[in-house]
């Protein structure tokens, strides 16, 4: 399962060499700086590499992933009031009230999520009248060639079973929920001639 993959991955996630997870904190930093939020909640917030940074903007945030491994980390990591963390799987039904939050995140997650539609539907029930939406996800150029989630350690590589979004799904998907897209980033690794590693897009709530 990839539950227990991630809980294998959360002994070595914050240290091992990881270009997604480093570009994934700078493209949220860059893209939600200049926004104002105060209620946030963090889908995949694995080991809170995040959360750290959202804490110095927000005054409350909800950190769900569905690793157990992950969280731990999180916990460890992060003792805080501002701060609170549940086990669940996002596919399911949040722990959160709804019109609670004005900012959701969202990040290297939905790869493992089918079917987009449930994700933005919740979303929109979580977030207040004009709320944003931030996604990255690792760019389905790189997921067309092969790229996957994955790690090393001393047992070996292991490479994680992944869906494959396109650009076109994740706006469809967005549009029938009431969001408008107001963003869209593509991020490129310093090498010339290869496809961008990651996408952010940011939406608002409309209706």
């Amino acid at each position: 399962m990839i539950s227990e993959s991630y809980n294998k991955w959360s002994q070595i996630y914050d240290t091992n060499l990881n270009k997604t997870r480093d570009m994934d904190r700078i493209a949220t930093m860059q893209m939600l700086d200049n926004y104002p939020f105060e209620r946030v909640i963090e889908l995949g917030c694995g080991t809170g590499k995040n959360t750290l940074w959202l804490m110095e903007k927000a005054s409350q945030i909800v950190g769900i992933d569905f690793s157990e491994g992950m969280l731990a980390k999180a916990k460890a990591k992060i003792q805080s009031e501002q701060v609170e963390f549940h086990q669940a799987d996002i596919s399911q039904a949040w722990p959160v009230a709804d019109n609670w939050a004005d900012l959701i995140t969202c990040s290297l997650t939905l790869e493992h999520i089918e079917d987009l539609n449930p994700i933005f539907q919740q979303a929109a029930q979580k977030l207040q009248q004009g709320g944003h939406f931030f996604v990255c996800e690792l760019h389905p150029f790189k997921q067309y060639i092969g790229s996957k989630a994955r790690f090393e350690d001393d047992k070996g590589l292991e490479v994680l079973e992944v869906y494959v979004h396109h650009l076109g799904d994740y706006w469809q998907a967005a549009k029938r929920a009431g969001f408008e897209l107001v963003q869209l980033k593509e991020w490129f690794d310093p090498e010339e001639g290869k496809p961008p590693r990651l996408i952010s897009l940011l939406f608002r709530l409309v209706y």
